[in-house]
């Protein structure tokens, strides 16, 4: 009687798993066919090149101010030398912060990249579950983040669907 009832059960979940509806989307083929995206990329972009044209000229002025320094060193006093080494690690410390505070995990580049992008992101995400619901589906991948995906069959690139769910063609 437990082998049966065991073969049932091992059976039934095999089914189960079996009958389990797999598909998958291209977020990076999706996020490129919706135009606010693309804004939102170039404004990033834009403002990332300012801020490391920034950063570059603060590291050029403090290259000058080692260079001037190595050249005077000689002429100066101890007191002297003392005072400009310190300005110039002082520099590159601000240097460094101001880095931190434009390109940092909590940095501004990144809080307006969460400030434009995360809402079109948020909404694939929900037109991609909202597929998932209507189609039955147990797992949708996204075969742009998982390398692990060797194959994928065509038919099953539900991409085409979240972008008409989303308004887009």
């Amino acid at each position: 009687m437990k082998k049966t009832l065991l073969l049932l059960v091992a059976l039934l979940l095999g089914v189960n798993l079996w009958a389990q509806k797999f598909a998958f989307v291209d977020s990076d083929y999706i996020l490129k066919k919706i135009p606010s995206y693309k804004a939102a990329q170039e404004q990033l972009d834009k403002l990332s090149e300012q801020y490391q044209k920034e950063i570059e000229e603060k590291y050029a002025e403090i290259d000058k101010m080692y260079k001037d320094y190595q050249a005077e060193k000689v002429l100066l006093t101890e007191e002297m030398k003392k005072k400009r080494e310190d300005e110039i690690i002082m520099k590159e410390r601000q240097t460094k912060e101001l880095q931190m505070k434009y390109f940092g995990r909590e940095g501004m580049l990144f809080k307006k990249r969460e400030e434009l992008v995360k809402p079109i992101q948020d909404q694939v995400f929900n037109a991609v579950k909202e597929i998932a619901v209507e189609g039955g589906y147990a797992v949708i991948f996204d075969s742009a983040a998982s390398p692990n995906m060797l194959y994928t069959n065509p038919r099953h690139d539900k991409s085409e669907e979240v972008l008409q769910k989303l308004g887009y063609k």
